[in-house]
């Protein structure tokens, strides 16, 4: 098992806690990685893009002029691809951009993008994180006592409404709840920040 320092807000090691195994230290598979990632920017996509075909457009019922005789290039309608306000080519209709990856390979993949941080020395445990009011200054002196720049931060999302809304406005600073943790948060920010009650949640979840 992988010994973590256990950090106070002021930056200060108070203990140090192991990290399960059967999360925080299984092989990294990068196909897996990579089809959670591939996955989750797909949701993103809304699908809702639509250009009109020439079969779409308005007019064009007339052929613009005879076919011969004009010294001009033959021409069927004004509405073709070519011209102006013609229709498009091979037009980008509404589509659903998701596909499924199974429920195993998604939490695998979760634990080995958790294990990389590990393993690269960017993950970091702190005994707690509370804040008495809503205030960003004070969110921006704990990631100063901390030295983060850009961090996920995970709490346990009941009690952390404070840290949540104090962060909202920190570039480079994400808060996330232990129950929308997902490969591609975990792996865009530099730092993974986790207190030890939502790792304890952590590991029971994905245990």
């Amino acid at each position: 098992m992988a010994n973590v320092a256990v950090l106070n807000m002021d930056g200060q090691q108070v203990g140090d806690i192991e990290l399960s195994d059967a999360i925080f230290g299984v092989e990294v598979k990068e196909h897996l990685i990579h089809s959670a990632v591939v996955l989750h920017l797909a949701n993103r996509r809304q699908g809702t893009q639509s250009t009109k075909t020439r079969a779409e457009v308005r007019g064009g019922g007339r052929k613009p002029w005879r076919q011969k005789g004009t010294g001009r290039a033959r021409q069927g309608s004004i509405r073709s691809p070519q011209w102006t306000g013609g229709g498009v080519v091979f037009a980008p209709k509404p589509r659903d951009y998701s596909f499924k990856v199974n429920r195993k390979e998604k939490q695998m993949a979760l634990k080995c993008a958790l294990t990389t941080r590990v393993n690269d020395k960017k993950f970091v445990v702190l005994e707690d994180l509370v804040l008495n009011e809503i205030k960003t200054k004070s969110m921006v002196n704990v990631l100063s006592s901390l030295k983060l720049k850009k961090a996920l931060i995970v709490t346990d999302g009941t009690s952390s409404k404070n840290v949540m809304l104090s962060a909202n406005n920190i570039p480079g600073i994400k808060t996330s709840a232990v129950n929308n943790l997902n490969v591609y948060d975990v792996l865009k920010y530099d730092t993974f920040v986790v207190t030890k009650e939502a790792l304890q949640k952590i590991e029971e979840v994905y245990a």
